[in-house]
């Protein structure tokens, strides 16, 4: 336990605020601003998704090794590194003048972003005693609860009044906050550390890249046979991945985490019922600008109440699942998130907004539901060293959804359109009524919980 002072004891948690806000800042403001960009840029804003998806999919690969660069370089280091890293791929963004250098940029961004989350985590985990880390945690992640109710708006905005250049601008002061309350407050603490397992990270971060990469490739007309013979290779290099694992004695992620059912269970159902809850946030800001011509900014207000009501929702979420069960409350609630972006397949002229936002409110509130039902059930019966191990697949595997959703759903939208050539907004509606019916099919997974899993949380 790290020994702070009364200045580091009041204001550490700051850092971890800052830089819990610009990571999930900058993963939402991009999706009300994509076909302004798109258009700056000379591209469809059809193809844009690989902006959003090359954040997340960086974000997945690097966070594994963040936690062994803190213990082994030092904490202050990492953090002060990973913010500078964060800015400097903020400002090549702005200064990017083609989609493949804004592809490029976002990687170095996301490599910065996968570093400063987790590794301001663990400097407040170090730092505080167990009895007030509750409290702490609670205040330090206030903006993951405001940035994505600010995020569709504020990017809406700045491309609408300003430029979209100022959609990475804004990172750059907020890093210089982090960098100075960092300097000042931030311990240096370190661990004894194992040797990182590097052939199972290249591995891993292959395998799961290939995968990404095939469902782009696919989507295209006459590259089918290319997208399969990359997602067998993806799926060679997993195999290899688990033979690997098996045998190290410290591999990245240890597979005896998949023994335990809650486990096994939360991490499967997590990445099958993201698929179509990640894409929607994508989608629906392209639906409502290049279909029916709302401004980004009015596509950023028709979004906001998907944060407002996943911010409502939270006092009721654990009342709920003491009265219901994780089993009961994650299948219904995953049927009904299906039911719900199946719903916006009735969204056929711009006039309907009045009657889709309460529904965006309910789409923010079950949402709200499921990641923390699903977050809590993985890893409810993780103990000692698996904890920290498992804690960190979990948030892996998150952005992975992200990553694999909006591939998937762009990837089912450009096929809609390019080989079958069918109208944009019929295309749209194809797309949500498949994204909601997998949906409502990977509730059906929960069906494996044991209905008193997780009762021992309460």
């Amino acid at each position: 336990m790290a020994s702070l002072t009364s200045t580091q004891t009041k204001y550490l948690p700051y850092v971890m605020a800052i830089a819990l806000f610009m990571q999930i800042l900058d993963a939402t403001i991009l999706n009300t601003a994509l076909p302004k960009m798109a258009a700056a840029l000379g591209e469809s804003p059809l193809n844009m998704q690989w902006a959003v998806i090359s954040y997340a999919l960086t974000l997945a690969i690097f966070i594994p090794i963040s936690g062994f660069l803190a213990d082994k370089y030092g904490s202050r280091k990492v953090f002060l590194a990973a913010i500078s890293i964060f800015c400097l791929g903020s400002l090549l963004c702005a200064l990017s003048g083609s989609l493949p250098i804004l592809i490029a940029s976002r990687i170095i961004q996301g490599i910065g972003g996968a570093m400063m989350t987790p590794v301001a985590r663990l400097i407040l985990v170090k730092s505080f005693p167990r009895n007030q880390l509750l409290s702490v945690m609670n205040f330090a992640v206030i903006p993951a609860l405001i940035a994505p109710l600010l995020g569709p708006l504020l990017g809406g905005y700045l491309v609408e009044y300003a430029s979209w250049h100022w959609i990475f601008l804004i990172n750059l002061p907020m890093g210089l906050a982090g960098l100075i309350i960092g300097w000042q407050l931030i311990p240096d603490l370190r661990e004894a550390t194992n040797h990182l397992d590097w052939l199972g990270f290249f591995l891993f971060a292959t395998a799961v890249s290939g995968l990404t990469l095939a469902l782009e490739f696919g989507s295209h007309v006459g590259q089918l046979s290319f997208a399969s013979i990359v997602a067998v290779c993806a799926l060679a290099l997993l195999a290899g991945y688990v033979w690997h694992a098996k045998r190290h004695s410290a591999p990245l992620f240890s597979l005896s985490l998949f023994d335990i059912d809650t486990f096994r269970i939360g991490i499967a159902g997590n990445l099958f019922t993201r698929l179509g809850i990640s894409a929607v946030p994508f989608l629906l800001p392209l639906l409502l600008q290049v279909v029916f011509d709302f401004s980004p900014s009015e596509a950023g207000w028709f979004l906001a109440p998907i944060a407002i009501g996943a911010m409502g929702i939270k006092p009721l979420v654990t009342p709920m699942i003491r009265r219901f069960s994780f089993r009961l409350v994650l299948i219904a609630n995953t049927i009904l998130l299906g039911l719900l972006i199946i719903s916006l397949t009735l969204f056929k002229d711009a006039a309907q907004w009045v009657i889709f936002s309460p529904l965006m409110v309910l789409l923010g509130a079950c949402n709200s539901i499921q990641f923390s039902a699903m977050n809590t059930i993985t890893i409810s019966d993780l103990q000692g060293q698996q904890i920290s191990s498992g804690n960190s697949l979990m948030a892996v595997n998150q952005q992975l959804a992200i990553g694999f959703g909006i591939a998937f759903g762009a990837a089912v939208l450009n096929m809609l359109r390019g080989r079958w050539q069918i109208e944009t907004l019929v295309a749209f509606q194809y797309t949500f009524l498949l994204l909601g019916v997998i949906t409502i099919l990977s509730g059906l997974y929960f069906l494996r919980l044991s209905p008193k899993a997780g009762d021992s949380l309460y």
